[in-house]
C-alpha cells in the first residue's frame, strides 16, 4: 500500500450532505450554520477513516457548488446578475437543465488571501489516526471554460495573455498560501479537459470563438504555471469528469483527444480519471502515462446506488494494467457523490458501501 497520496483506495472529494445539514442550510446563518457544518464534517471525517480511507475531505459540506464557491472568491471575478447560462445534463431517463448565473471578469484577477483557508484548517485539525487532509479546488481552466472570451471585459484585459498571467499567478499564490497552512494533498478538479474529448463540446467552444483544437494545450500551460512553485512535500492531483449533477452528465468520449499532451505535459503527480461506463472510452489512452505518474481509476460510479462486483473491478484493473504499470494504479469512485448541494441519487449508506468496496478491492489487489 502507498504511504503518500494518491492512495490505492481514494475518493474524489464531495460527499452527500446529511439531511440535518441540508435543513441547517435552509434555516440557519452565520455562526449557527458554521457550527452545524462543523458537526457534520467531524462526523463524515470519522466515517471516512472508519471506512479505511487514508485521506479525508470535508465532503465540500460548506459549498453549494464544487467550483463556483471558489471562483467567485477570486478578486476580479463575479456573477453577471442579469445573465445566466444553461447547461444541459443527460441521464438514462432523459435530460435536465442547470442554469447558474453567468461569470464576469470585471477587474484584474488577484488573490489577497487564501480561499478555503479556515475550511482547510478545520479539516486539518479534525483528522486523526494518520489520515491525510485533502483539499479540492477547481482548476484554473474552469474560470475560462465556464465563461469563455465573452466573460472577460476587454477594457480590463485588452490583451488576453494578461488575463492568463493574472489567473495563473492568483492560483500560484493560492497553492503557496494553502501549503503554508499545512496542506500536503491538493486536488485541481477539472471538467474541461474531459469535456474537450467530446466533438460536440469542441464545436461549442469553436462557436464562441475559442481555438477548440488547441484549447487543452492552453489549459495545460496555465495549470503548469500555477504549479511551477508548489511547496516541497505537496502532492497535487487533478480529477477529470464529464459532468456530475444529480446523477447526470454533460459530455461523452474517451481521453484520446487530450491524452498524449495531458499525461506527458501536465505537471501533476496523479490523475483521477472517470472510467465507470462506456461514455469514458477504453483504457488505451493510458499508454501515454509516463513512469512516476499515478492514475486513479474511477471505476465505481457515484451516479447509481447499486454496488459494483469486486471481481468485475479487478478485471477492469487488469485491463488498465495492460497500458500502464499496475504499481502506478489506484482505485476510486468516478466522481464526487455530491458535486452540488443537491447530490446524486443514492443514499449515504450506499455511498459508504461503495467506499468500503474500493478499500477492500484495493487491499486485495495491492495488498
Amino acid at each position: 500500500m502507498r504511504t503518500s497520496p494518491p492512495f490505492r483506495a481514494d475518493h474524489v472529494g464531495s460527499l452527500l450532505r446529511p439531511a440535518e445539514l441540508l435543513r441547517a442550510r435552509e434555516n440557519l446563518t452565520g455562526e449557527a450554520l458554521r457550527e452545524a457544518e462543523d458537526a457534520a464534517i467531524r462526523d463524515v471525517v470519522r466515517k471516512q477513516r472508519d471506512a479505511g480511507l487514508q485521506s479525508a475531505t470535508d465532503g465540500e459540506f460548506r459549498r453549494a457548488s464544487w467550483h463556483m464557491d471558489f471562483i467567485y472568491r477570486l478578486q476580479g471575478i463575479g456573477q453577471a446578475a442579469d445573465e445566466h447560462i444553461t447547461v444541459r445534463f443527460h441521464n438514462a431517463a432523459g435530460d435536465l437543465e442547470y442554469t447558474p448565473a453567468a461569470l464576469r471578469v470585471h477587474d484584474r484577477i488577484r488573490l489577497s488571501e487564501p480561499i478555503f483557508a479556515d475550511d482547510f484548517t478545520f479539516l486539518r485539525e479534525t483528522v486523526s489516526g494518520g489520515v491525510v487532509p485533502k483539499l479540492t479546488i477547481p482548476s484554473p481552466s474552469m474560470v475560462h471554460y465556464r465563461g469563455g472570451p465573452a466573460a472577460i471585459d476587454p477594457q480590463v484585459y485588452p490583451d488576453v495573455e494578461e488575463f492568463w498571467r493574472d489567473l495563473s499567478a492568483a492560483y500560484a499564490e493560492q497553492v503557496r498560501r494553502i501549503g503554508a497552512l499545512g496542506c500536503t494533498y491538493l486536488q485541481f478538479d477539472d471538467t474541461s479537459l474531459a469535456y474537450l474529448n467530446d466533438p460536440s463540446q469542441r464545436a461549442e467552444m469553436a462557436e464562441r470563438g475559442d481555438d477548440a483544437e488547441h484549447l487543452h494545450l492552453r489549459y495545460i500551460k496555465q495549470i503548469n504555471a500555477a504549479l511551477a512553485a508548489k511547496p516541497a512535500g505537496m502532492t497535487i492531483t487533478t480529477h477529470m469528469c464529464r459532468g456530475n449533477f444529480r446523477s447526470s452528465w454533460v459530455a461523452s468520449g474517451g481521453y484520446d483527444f487530450v491524452a498524449e499532451a495531458l499525461f506527458n505535459e501536465l505537471k501533476v503527480d496523479g490523475f483521477f480519471l472517470e472510467f465507470d461506463d462506456e461514455r469514458s472510452g477504453g483504457f488505451e489512452p493510458l499508454r501515454f502515462v509516463p513512469p512516476g505518474k499515478m492514475v486513479v481509476l474511477g471505476l465505481v460510479t457515484t451516479k447509481r446506488g447499486e454496488l459494483e462486483s469486486k471481481d468485475a473491478l479487478k478485471r477492469r484493473i487488469d485491463e488498465a494494467a495492460k497500458f500502464v504499470d499496475l504499481d502506478q494504479l489506484c482505485l476510486s469512485p468516478q466522481c464526487g457523490f455530491s458535486s452540488t448541494v443537491e447530490g446524486n441519487e443514492l443514499t449515504e449508506e450506499q455511498q459508504f458501501a461503495k467506499i468500503r468496496l474500493i478499500v477492500e478491492t484495493a487491499q486485495e489487489v495491492w495488498g
